[in-house]
């Protein structure tokens, strides 16, 4: 007999089946022990293995918050996949409930301990191993969590290992692009206003000249591309009844009739959404394709960034103009262009006082706290969580003795209005939860107006079932992770609407292409949201003098929004409904 009164981390089995397993590692003081139970020593001393299956008295306390993830097995015999679905319920101390919203209460304490157990630095990737290291973290980083239960379960449907989309970035490195009609329209698209050629749109993915030529001939018979001088091509507008003008420089508005909003979008599915909840509205459409003549003759290329399109019309009282970037991405032109294109729309129309960034974005998951998760449809709006700071751009990332470090730039407008007009928005629904929130019907007409353009991206909400939640657990593997599910004290979603939620948001090539430096990053500045990069444009507005400014991301991926094309319409058009509750919400 071994005599401790010191607290041990024992684990008992509590129950088998054919096809799961249940574990309770709990801990507690152990008096006495006997052949029943097994004392580990060296490295594992304060760990105890009960042999002897549990037996509860009485009803057992309902766990204070659980955890569902799934993890892809290989028989190394047969080669075929499994899945297992492993659940992690949670019990803490009732005298160490942390207070401080900072730390997130218990629900962060189990996302802290879950990203933990699955760094992938060292993922436990066999069963003993599993067990082990949830011991381990429970004996000496997670002291306030006093029981855990362990649920291991078989499932016996057949199933695909998951791949995870891949960004335009990731294509780039290593992949190969497969050339398509739908991609060929992509690269158009993202290019709008400015038109491409076909040589240009070969050369740069590495496809056959002739064979892009017949995509673009499949896109312009579907009245999705026209050509233009120059031999250039881009997006054919849809059909819509308002009026487009291809103009050589923007005519002279009407004081009047000046706008005192912008609105700036990336991608085309953002600016046909922005679009829908515009009235009254007339498109001018200024190109640009003739650049420096080349010393060979060959055709003059057209320049990057130099052609523009505005939308002028009302949204409520208000007077908007609404452009679209010629692209946001990663290389340094296209960041330039961006911002470039910003300062002439705000050089155009002297009289903006507000600027919103509206467009897909990737969530910040919670993988335990329901109230904080965000899911593909949510909408995520910047604000400030601290100070005045809404935006945070990291510049680089590197590891020290101490963790990471990230070299950030923080920006964040003088006026906060826009920003009390969305608290107030969100505060409002929050208390009168069983009315339809403002946006749902703005979701509703603009899903009408998109219907009967004949547009050909689908704007509807794709299937919940859609709403895939994976994790990188390193060597390009993969685990599912169960969306939170609603606990008593929750506010339950309403079915089909998306959820807003106020917070900064992020932006960073480094740390959104790995999944723990992203989710360190979020957590130090606040953010729920990443999106592609928009410092240049921040910065364009800023230097402008431009004190009022939001962003507005429609949650599209669980990255930078730039992965899950299938959710992009709808989450666009969630971001520009929410923008006009917003405007709607501003005097007059």
């Amino acid at each position: 007999m071994t005599e401790t009164d010191q607290e041990q981390v024992v684990m008992t089995p509590k129950g088998k089946t054919h096809n799961s397993t249940t574990l309770i590692i709990e801990r507690r003081k152990v008096n006495k022990t006997n052949d029943k139970m097994h004392i580990a020593g060296g490295e594992h001393t304060g760990i105890i293995i009960n042999k002897e299956a549990i037996t509860e008295n009485g009803a057992a306390s309902p766990p204070q918050l659980s955890l569902e993830f799934r993890v892809f097995l290989v028989n190394k015999e047969t080669g075929k996949h499994t899945q297992e679905s492993r659940t992690i319920r949670f019990w803490f101390r009732e005298n160490k409930i942390i207070q401080d919203e900072t730390d997130g209460g218990q629900a962060g304490i189990a996302q802290d301990f879950f990203r933990e157990l699955v760094s992938p630095q060292e993922f436990p990737r066999d069963y003993v191993g599993f067990i082990k290291k949830i011991m381990k973290l429970m004996q000496h980083n997670f002291n306030s969590i006093v029981k855990l239960e362990v649920e291991l379960k078989q499932l016996e449907e057949p199933i695909e290992v998951p791949s995870r989309p891949l960004s335009s970035e990731e294509n780039s490195l290593g992949h190969i692009t497969v050339l398509t009609v739908e991609k060929v329209l992509e690269i158009v698209e993202s290019s709008y206003p400015n038109p491409v050629t076909i040589k240009d749109i070969a050369k740069e993915n590495g496809w056959d000249e002739e064979e892009v030529a017949q995509c673009v001939s499949a896109l312009q018979s579907r009245q999705l591309v026209k050509a233009m001088e120059h031999g250039a091509f881009t997006r054919q507008q849809s059909h819509d009844t308002h009026q487009v003008t291809i103009v050589k420089q923007m005519p002279n508005v009407a004081s009047s009739k000046q706008p005192t909003i912008a609105i700036i979008t990336a991608q085309y599915c953002e600016k046909i959404a922005v679009d829908a909840m515009i009235e009254n509205k007339e498109t001018f459409v200024r190109y640009t394709t003739v650049g420096p003549s080349s010393p060979t003759g060959e055709m003059p290329r057209p320049r990057f960034g130099e052609s523009n399109v505005y939308t002028l019309g009302n949204i409520g009282a208000h007077r908007i103009v609404c452009t679209k970037l010629p692209s946001v991405g990663h290389t340094r032109e296209a960041m330039t262009a961006a911002g470039n294109t910003t300062t002439r729309l705000l050089g155009t129309f002297q009289k903006v006082d507000y600027v919103f960034l509206v467009g897909v974005g990737g969530g910040v998951p919670h993988y335990t706290d329901y109230n904080k998760h965000v899911r593909l449809g949510d909408v995520v709006i910047s604000s400030p969580v601290k100070n005045k700071n809404i935006y945070f751009y990291c510049e680089s990332a590197k590891s020290t003795e101490k963790g990471n470090e990230f070299e950030i730039k923080p920006y964040g407008p003088t006026d906060v209005k826009l920003q009390e007009i969305a608290t107030q928005l969100k505060t409002a629904t929050d208390k009168d939860s069983g009315a339809t929130p403002p946006w749902m019907n703005y979701i509703r007409d603009g899903l009408n107006i998109l219907c009967s353009q004949q547009e050909e991206s689908d704007f509807k909400m794709p299937h919940s079932d859609t709403d895939k939640l994976y994790m990188s657990i390193g060597e390009k593997d993969l685990i599912e992770v169960a969306h939170p599910v609603p606990l008593d004290n929750s506010k339950k979603r309403l079915e089909g609407c998306p959820r807003i939620h106020l917070s900064t948001v992020a932006s960073g090539r480094q740390v959104v292409k790995e999944d723990r430096l992203r989710q360190q990053f979020a957590n130090q500045v606040g953010a729920l949201a990443f999106d592609c990069e928009f410092d240049t444009v921040i910065e364009s507005i800023l230097g402008n003098c431009k004190d009022s400014f939001i962003i507005i991301r429609g949650i599209s991926d669980y990255k930078d929004g730039t992965r899950r094309k299938e959710w992009q319409p709808y989450a666009s058009l969630a971001a520009a409904s929410v923008m006009k509750a917003i405007i709607c919400g501003m005097e007059n």
